[in-house]
Order: structure tokens, then sequence, then C-alpha cells
């Protein structure tokens, strides 16, 4: 039989990205279809990376295995000033629990009025025990899926979009580069040929999808999605009012580029634009916006196991979900309604 080759989009939002890997395993073990593309943001460049090491050295049991490996790493990771305040509570703590209690309101409070600078030659980005152990030759050897890493340039505010031998340690720990939580991360870039520092790619690609649109990569894009497009509840507290802007802003560049796709497709359909002109991208998403309701800020940033294993089932099902429903739209057409998505 022959697999169906699609590329995965895959979104930040710190330690929620446990979605992902749920997903992301669900879509390993199908033996219909095959990753060629990946485009990650944050927490989607940590998936991605490991996901690449693992496709580019054996196959789809060693990414499975790397993914499982990354996030038993991320449930060790502390930030060094909120979750410090939170040592007294246990992994069963539920997301509302940990968002509501006295030690995250004082920690975040804290850490907001902190800068990451003030720790000076005492700060250590606490992403790094993490990515020093990714296998960077197999993350960035021309075998595998190809891979993009998105970060935004701190200098002028604009998307950078690293690649093949460009991915180094650095750049995977820009793109999750909160700047409220860690310095700017310094990298080369061979665009503008001098030293730049980077902030999360979150805030103009998260995640890019037009590296995806190579001619050498499949129709079809699934986006991983575990920022909710849409809450129905006010946003009250502080800490809900910011995870909500940053929620607003982090989808904002998605949400333009599928709209710039379902109107290159209109284009095509209607014969104003000639078919091979550009690529007409079929679009699909696996999401639970019901679940991400249900969480809050507190769980993004502090990696909780208890959660975070409650995240990867739900990933795994939604991505069941996904293709039981949809598997026969891949190559044919969307599976999103992409109007529903901009009304």
């Amino acid at each position: 039989m022959t697999r169906k080759k699609i590329n995965v989009a895959l979104q930040g939002g710190g330690a929620h990205g446990a979605f992902t890997w749920g997903a992301l395993d669900v879509l390993l073990a199908d033996d219909r279809v095959e990753i060629a593309g990946v485009s990650g943001t944050s927490a989607g460049a940590l998936n991605g990376a490991a996901l690449k090491a693992g496709l580019a050295m054996s196959g789809e049991d060693a990414a499975r295995e790397n993914l499982d490996w990354l996030w038993a790493q991320v449930a060790g990771v502390q930030d060094m000033r909120i979750s410090t305040w939170l040592a007294p509570f246990g992994p069963a703590q539920i997301s509302q629990a940990l968002e509501y209690s006295l030690p995250y309101a004082v920690g975040d409070a804290v850490g907001r009025m902190t800068s990451p600078y003030a720790f000076g030659p005492f700060y250590r980005n606490p992403l790094t025990d993490i990515v020093s152990k990714f296998n960077m030759e197999k993350v960035c050897c021309d075998d595998g899926p190809q891979l993009f890493i998105n970060a935004t340039r701190v200098r002028n505010g604009k998307l950078r979009v690293f690649q093949q031998a460009e991915v180094t340690p650095e750049a995977i720990m820009a793109s999750a580069c909160l700047p409220t939580l860690f310095q700017a991360v310094m990298v080369y870039d061979s665009e503008t040929g001098q030293n730049e520092e980077f902030w999360d790619g979150g805030y103009t690609g998260n995640p890019a999808l037009f590296p995806l649109f190579d001619a050498s990569l499949p129709d079809d894009i699934v986006v991983i999605n575990i920022n909710p497009l849409e809450r129905v509840d006010l946003p009250r507290t502080p800490q809900q009012i910011q995870n909500r802007i940053n929620e607003i802003s982090f989808n904002s560049s998605l949400l333009r580029e599928m709209r710039a796709i379902s109107f290159v497709k209109r284009l095509i359909d209607q014969g104003t634009m000639e078919r091979g002109q550009m690529r007409r991208i079929n679009m699909h998403m696996i999401a639970d916006d019901a679940l991400m309701n249900d969480l809050s800020v507190a769980t993004k940033v502090v990696p909780n196991g208890f959660v975070m294993g409650k995240l990867r089932d739900a990933g795994a099902r939604a991505a069941e979900q996904f293709l039981d429903a949809h598997f026969d739209q891949i190559g044919q057409g969307d599976s999103v309604n992409m109007q529903e998505l901009f009304s």
C-alpha cells in the first residue's frame, strides 16, 4: 500500500506541547501515512527536532522513543522563578488548582517584576540540558523529513526560519525563548551575516506554514493546534487576560497564512489563477479546544506530570479521531472548514 505523505505544523504552547507528543505518536504508528515535512515553533520546535532525529536515525519507532524521552525530560524542567514556589505541590494537582494557588500567584507576580537578565552570571537557560542531548547530526541531516524551526529576530521583529544545517541547539532554544522568562538567545544568522538575538517564534509564526509550500513536499499540511482558537468565557484574572492575549497573538500568524491559502484556492477554483501557478494546499487540523479551555496558563509554564499525561492521551485521541474521520481527505482536499475559522 502506498503511504500518504503529509507535512505537520507544530504549534508552541509550553508544556501543553505534550498534546502534540500524543498526536505525533499516533501518526507515527499509522503505516498509512508518512511525515515528509515539519515546521515547528517553541514546544513544536522541540517536538520537531526529536521527531526528525528519530526518523532520520531508524524510522518511526525511534521517533516515538525520542518523543517519549523528550517529555520525560520536560517533566523534570522547572522555571527558575516560578516553579520554585511550587515545590510543595504534587503532580496530581489539576491546572486550575495550580493557577489559583498562593505559591503560583506569588511566583507569577515576582516573575512579572523580575527580568531574566537580573540573574547576571548565574543565569542559565533551563532548556540547555535537554537540547544539548539531541542528536544534532540527525536533526540536521538530509535523511528523514525536512525540518523548519521558527524564531523571532528581536532587532527587527521578523520571522526567521532555520532549516537543515542551520538548526543548531541555539536555534531550537531561540524558538522557545519567551522573553519574560528567558534571556534572548544569540544565534549566528546567515541571512544578515551577523550574530542576532532571537525570541520565541510564536510571535511571528506559530508555526510558519510557507516553508511547507516547497515543491518537493506534499500538498497536505496537518496543523497540531494547542492554542485554543475560541474561548467562550471572558478572561477576568490578570493571568487569564495575559494568557488569552498570548493565545490570540500566537494564533494570528497561523490564521493569516491559512486565510491566504484559502484565498489562493478560491482563485484557482474560479479560474482566475492558472492551476500550477501556485500550490493548492490541503489543510487539516488536530486539536482539542474543549480541553485547552479547561487548562490554565499555569500548566504551560510549570511542567506537571499528571497534566502532561492527560494532554498526551488527549492528543492521541484527537489524532485517532482525525484519521478515522478524515484519512480519505488527505490528498483530496481540506478537512478543515476554512471559512468557519475566519468568520
